[in-house]
């Protein structure tokens, strides 16, 4: 009986498959597996019984089913899946888990779960990248009104919102790269990280394992790769879902009826509301902003993990049963909805327009204080003429331009074309060329 969410109703079924029991358990086998051959290479188990342990270590020969009425009796999940192996290897079973501890084990298959999962979470980015880079490119020239304090401020353009996006989109995905190092690693370090019960050949298998499994050995080990490693994974990615969760929100917010500038996209059969026929709710945007909540909260925890009791304690272990497939699936669910949205990102240009005109030139308050200082005002006598040029534009509901024309302190300085250049759509400054560098950046990384 599906119970969790990530069980049933978010995140992609490749997603979900990596963290299901059954592929846990293949992974826990796997590095069984590895130690088995690693202990015959250095010569301490014949090759014989290394080969069969490896022939062996699947969940065609290990059932997810007999590990369980295991763990049932002697309540130890690792050593369930000891004797489980050890049954269908016959004599060569005495073989299995030589030398090491559990967390050997545990922490080698979770990096071998967290290199699979973010294997499609940077999939996943890069495609989100290629949005990005085709929206800012299309759109560097829509002129649009920028907003500070949910007020209206200056023009900007879309192109420098999804270049923005974009941007912080790239960080994400060189911070996984970065940390690929420090993430992907495994141990076979014993008791309290000795390496006493691997003798004087410890370093050589725990090297073995490793390079036969595709990780890095670990440096240090208490028996426990630290937590930090985990953290920083966990932070990772709940900073991927805060710009998730940033995006979702600007759309959201430009959906408003009020505002209703672009609109994530809304299918032909598609039902806004049980009761309200004509509703267009930006629901993929509201869940995207939803979830990254629960990843933020996941931070804490993994935080709380990094200090333990002495070499260790358990008190870790219950928690990364829950954090680690929750944020990984739960972020799957927001990356794949993000890339809906925004590949079929509907635009209202007429809106776009209209709002940039909505204050009747107020906007144009800065240009025109800049004229004036360009034309020989003092900067400060400026801001104030064009502060109470401003305030009566705005009580008396009048065009900013054609109030500054009836002032005599403005004409002295300002001709009629002079203030008849200052329109929003020649006031955004270097945007388009902010952005082409941008991509440009983007498709300097993308070749490498």
């Amino acid at each position: 009986m599906a119970v969790h969410p990530i069980d049933y109703r978010y995140g992609s079924e490749e997603m979900r498959r990596i963290w299901d029991e059954k592929n846990k358990l293949q992974k826990l086998l796997d590095v069984e597996a590895a130690l088995a051959r690693a202990h015959a290479r250095v010569g301490n188990i014949p090759e014989e019984s290394a080969r069969v342990i490896s022939e062996r270590a699947n969940t065609n020969w290990v059932k997810l089913e007999r590990v369980k009425e295991i763990e049932a009796e002697i309540h130890h999940d690792i050593m369930a899946v000891v004797k489980a192996l050890s049954e269908v290897c016959g004599e060569h079973g005495k073989y299995v888990h030589l030398g090491a501890t559990s967390n050997d084990i545990i922490d080698t298959a979770n990096a071998l779960l967290i290199k699979e999962s973010l294997d499609i979470v940077l999939r996943d980015l890069e495609e989100l990248r290629s949005i990005l880079k085709n929206l800012a490119r299309e759109h560097k020239y829509t002129v649009c009104i920028g907003r500070t304090h949910g007020q209206h401020a200056v023009p900007t353009t879309y192109g420098m919102k999804f270049a923005i996006w974009l941007d912080e989109i790239q960080r994400h995905i060189d911070r996984i790269e970065q940390a690929k190092e420090r993430l992907l690693v495994g141990q076979m370090s014993g008791a309290v990280g000795t390496m006493a019960s691997f003798g004087e050949k410890g370093l050589e298998i725990q090297r073995l394992v490793m390079e036969d499994l595709g990780l890095k050995p670990v440096r240090i080990s208490n028996q426990i790769i630290q937590r930090d490693v985990y953290a920083e994974l966990i932070m990772i990615l709940a900073l991927i879902a805060s710009t998730l969760d940033k995006i979702a929100l600007e759309i959201r917010n430009l959906q408003r009826t009020e505002i209703l500038e672009v609109s994530e996209p809304f299918g032909k059969k598609q039902v806004g509301s049980s009761t309200m026929p004509h509703k267009r709710n930006p629901i993929r945007s509201e869940k995207v902003s939803g979830l990254a909540r629960v990843l933020y909260s996941n931070v804490i925890p993994a935080l709380l993990n990094n200090p333990l009791w002495h070499e260790r304690d358990l008190t870790n272990s219950s928690v990364e049963r829950v954090i680690l497939p929750e944020s990984f699936i739960l972020l799957d669910e927001m990356l794949k909805s993000m890339k809906k949205v925004l590949s079929g990102l509907e635009f209202f240009p007429e809106n776009i327009e209209r709002n940039l005109y909505m204050t009747h030139n107020l906007v144009m308050a800065e240009p025109l204080m800049l004229k004036l200082t360009e034309k020989g005002m003092g900067r400060q006598e400026a801001h104030e003429l064009v502060r109470q040029i401003a305030m009566r534009a705005f009580y008396e509901k009048r065009d900013l331009i054609e109030v500054a024309k009836e002032s005599e302190e403005v004409r002295r300085f300002l001709s009629d074309e002079d203030l008849e250049s200052l329109k929003p759509e020649n006031y955004i400054g270097l945007a388009p060329q902010i952005v082409e560098n941008i991509i440009a950046h983007i498709e300097e990384k993308e070749q490498k």
